[in-house]
């Protein structure tokens, strides 16, 4: 009988094998970066071209490694890091698998010189996918340099799935950040395209967020310390003020590795309970110790997750540690965890001296500590809606004339839609009920009305009295950098330095009071959500901005704000789907409401 069972090709193997730990050019980078660690360099340069598609070079001051050490360091399972399996439970090390190098060398045109002190020569070798071409001796300064050139030149399909530059960047500089956080003690520069973007010091932990995140992030920091048998906590969080719609400044590590939990940032959400809106997210930078017997950090190939041996006590702990510094510094009243909540003092009647009475309805979305109250504002995008003051629409609104409801299949009456769960707008037609996504069709209604005004060139910016300044991170910098002339050409006119922007001009439809909350939201989706593979530059900054300035689900809207939806979205071109091809609405006839009642 034939055999059916085939060993597979080393290079096969390797390339499987890669495909668990090098996902993107940002996989290289933390990999290579953890290596120099571990080699206990002091000073550590990351070069990237065309954001790591055309060459990764890492070259530090580390202990270097012997000719054998460069032959053998590319085969899998080679590490210096563990000798048995006892030290598993026992790690300090970033990595230990052995599997890093022969990955990245299986996909990729790997270049590795290294020298150890007291050593004449050092060593080099050239690998192509896997495949030795060259080692020979070299000559070199004590460490080691690894270039790592054209990524997934032997895996087309994957290296077609690579993002745009812009997005496959700020992956990189992710990593980079999670690793200068990790290590203060480590001076690092960082060099996307010859020019640099960070040149981090040696420093404490306090100054390596500063350097990483600016100045003003200085007064933002409130420190966090508490020191338990089970775990030690060390770190800052940002006062609640500081929160952000959008998931950016937090960071855990444990025993200096950069860990992912939604376990513990729900610990860290907890303490923050009733000083933020629920719909923010706290920052924080925390460095949790704990004895490496007690956790398990072989879960995952990339090492971000762990498993606690204790995590229930280290959840308390840490929500504890953080809720004792909000009181601390004056955050919020001081503190006493075995107190009854309701005996509390409202904060209201605390800062004014009176307090509602029993009976009173309560604004259960009031944030005391929300001094920027435009956050409750949502932008006016719609071009039109400034000169709607009653039902009817006004006669200019060219677009508004375009509506025919005999377009669509079951006419829709206006005069009484209601808003559900903050997120629908229910309302009848002749043959049943229509539900809206608020929040996708604003998406539709705005995508086109901006591209329309790209293409027409009707978007007409209207210059500030005085310049607006914004202060962002390097890494967001550099995002607004590189999307300067399609921003520009949406009127957004703003001028760039190393940690802030400062507006000069905007388009009209633009609330200045949202101007930060929108820049946040733009940078986010250019980072992050947004797809690029638009068909042109116009419409991918159409879809940004569609997503960034549109209500949010969540939001509550009048009667008039619902009617404005409504008419809008069926003013479309396309109705039924959102900038990112998700349902705007669905249809609910009679019958089968009927039916439901069979």
């Amino acid at each position: 009988m034939k055999d059916i069972i085939n060993i597979l090709p080393e290079n096969v193997a390797n390339q499987i094998a890669a495909g668990e730990v090098v996902q993107r050019p940002a996989s290289v980078v933390k990999e290579l970066l953890e290596n120099s660690i571990d080699a206990k360099a002091k000073e550590i340069k990351i070069l990237i071209k065309d954001a790591g598609k055309t060459i990764i070079q890492v070259i530090d001051n580390g202990v270097g490694m012997s000719k054998r050490d460069v032959s053998i360091c590319f085969n899998r399972h080679t590490t210096s890091k563990i000798s048995d399996a006892k030290d598993l439970f026992n790690i300090k090390s970033k990595g230990f698998r052995g599997e890093a190098l022969a990955s990245i060398s299986a996909i990729s045109h790997v270049n590795l010189i290294s020298k150890q002190s007291g050593i004449e020569l050092a060593n080099e070798i050239e690998i192509h996918g896997s495949e030795i071409k060259s080692n020979k001796s070299s000559v070199s300064e004590v460490g080691t340099k690894i270039s790592v050139k054209n990524l997934f030149f032997n895996i087309p399909a994957r290296r077609n799935f690579l993002k745009s530059n812009n997005v496959e960047l700020k992956h990189m500089i992710t990593e980079f950040i999670r690793v200068a956080l990790a290590h203060p003690e480590v001076k690092l520069i960082f060099y996307n395209d010859d020019s640099e973007m960070y040149n981090l010091p040696v420093s404490n932990f306090k100054k390596r967020i500063v350097n990483l995140f600016g100045v003003k992030s200085s007064e933002k920091l409130v420190p966090v310390s508490e020191n338990t048998e089970i775990l030690n906590v060390d770190g800052f969080i940002f006062k609640p003020q500081y929160s952000k719609k959008t998931r950016g400044e937090q960071f855990f590590f444990v025993n200096n590795r950069f860990i992912k939990s939604p376990y513990l940032n729900h610990a860290i959400n907890s303490a923050f309970e009733g000083l933020i809106d629920p719909k923010y997210n706290p920052s924080y930078f925390l460095n949790l110790e704990v004895d490496p017997a007690s956790i398990d950090i072989n879960i995952h190939p990339t090492k971000t997750e762990i498993k606690f041996e204790d995590e229930h006590s280290i959840y308390a702990i840490l929500r504890a540690s953080v809720k004792y510094s909000l009181g601390q510094y004056n955050i919020t009243p001081a503190l006493d965890f075995n107190r009854d909540k309701s005996l509390d003092i409202p904060y209201d009647f605390e800062k004014n001296g009176n307090s509602n009475s029993v009976g009173i309805d309560i604004n259960t979305n009031y944030n005391p500590f929300d001094v920027n109250k435009s956050r409750e504002k949502y932008v006016e995008i719609d071009l039109f809606k400034q000169k709607m003051d009653s039902l009817e629409f006004s006669s200019e609104s060219n677009e508004l004339k375009e509506f025919n409801f005999e377009d669509f299949e079951s006419n829709v009456h206006l005069n009484n839609p209601i808003q559900l769960n903050k997120k629908f707008i229910v309302n009848k037609t002749k043959s049943g009920l229509i539900i809206i996504n608020q929040e996708r069709a604003h998406q539709r209604i705005l995508y086109e009305r901006f591209l329309k005004s790209l293409t027409l060139n009707k978007v007409n910016p209207q210059k500030l009295l005085h310049p607006i300044v914004i202060d962002f991170s390097k890494a967001d910098i550099e995002t607004l950098k590189s999307n300067k002339n399609i921003l520009n050409q949406f009127g957004l006119d703003f001028d760039l330095e190393s940690e802030k922007i400062n507006i000069n001009a905007v388009p009209s439809f633009v609330n200045i009071d949202n101007l930060k909350e929108i820049f946040e939201n733009l940078i986010y989706n250019i980072q992050n959500e947004i797809p690029d593979n638009s068909f042109s530059e116009s419409d991918l900054i159409c879809k940004i901005m569609s997503k960034s300035m549109s209500i949010r689900n969540g939001k509550s809207l009048d009667l008039k704000e619902q009617q404005y939806i409504i008419n809008s979205l069926f003013a479309c071109k396309e109705t039924m789907i959102c900038p990112f091809n998700l349902k705007t609405y669905v249809q609910i006839n009679y019958s089968e409401i009927e039916n439901m009642f069979k």
